[in-house]
């Protein structure tokens, strides 16, 4: 059966394709779709065009090997996850392997700068999971559509039974409570 005509399927259903017949055409296509958010990623944390080239070559094994494994709700955000991670791994290794080589004179304590921020923006990404978790279910699940899924205000109103002004208030309100609960942890974090 030719796959193409599957392209204007969701994620969560060619999710859910993948898991009724096991069939890896089914990741093939969601991969073929964050292919360059893949690639964005892996060139944010690596900084180096080959290696971030290289690096998608590898989640894609990693993702078609282990996405079995795991029940995905969210592709996109798993996917990302699951990038960042492999990334740090690789950034942890190659930096063992640079204190190794590297004497004190060198530009060590630049490289210890860009690493910081790097886990900082970690720090934030894990803030902003754990956020999400503690929003009223209304506004969790209208952000959760609307930034994640990115559905329109209209098909969330559809999906969920609520209003349009509901919709538009849950997604503020979750947005600044958010924004709020990240700054709480950023600071609870820095008293640390």
């Amino acid at each position: 059966m030719p796959l193409n005509r599957f392209h204007d399927k969701t994620d969560a259903e060619l999710l859910q394709l993948y898991e009724q017949e096991q069939n890896p055409d089914w990741l093939g296509m969601l991969l073929q779709r964050y292919t360059l958010l893949l690639f964005g990623v892996c060139l944010k944390y690596l900084k180096n065009e080959d290696e971030a080239k290289d690096a998608v070559q590898q989640l894609f094994l990693k993702v078609l090997t282990e996405a079995g494994r795991h029940h995905i709700a969210y592709f996109k955000s798993w996917l990302y996850a699951v990038a960042k991670n492999y990334c740090l791994m690789k950034l942890r290794d190659s930096q063992g392997k640079k204190i190794k080589v590297l004497n004190e004179n060198a530009t060590w304590a630049h490289e210890d700068l860009k690493k910081f921020d790097l886990l900082e923006s970690e720090a934030t990404y894990t803030f902003l999971e754990e956020a999400i978790q503690e929003l009223p279910r209304e506004q969790q699940v209208c952000v959760i559509l609307f930034y994640l899924q990115k559905k329109r205000y209209k098909q969330i109103s559809e999906q969920k039974g609520f209003s349009l002004l509901q919709v538009k208030s849950y997604i503020q309100n979750g947005k600044r409570n958010l924004k709020n609960v990240i700054e709480k942890k950023q600071k609870q974090q820095a008293n640390h």
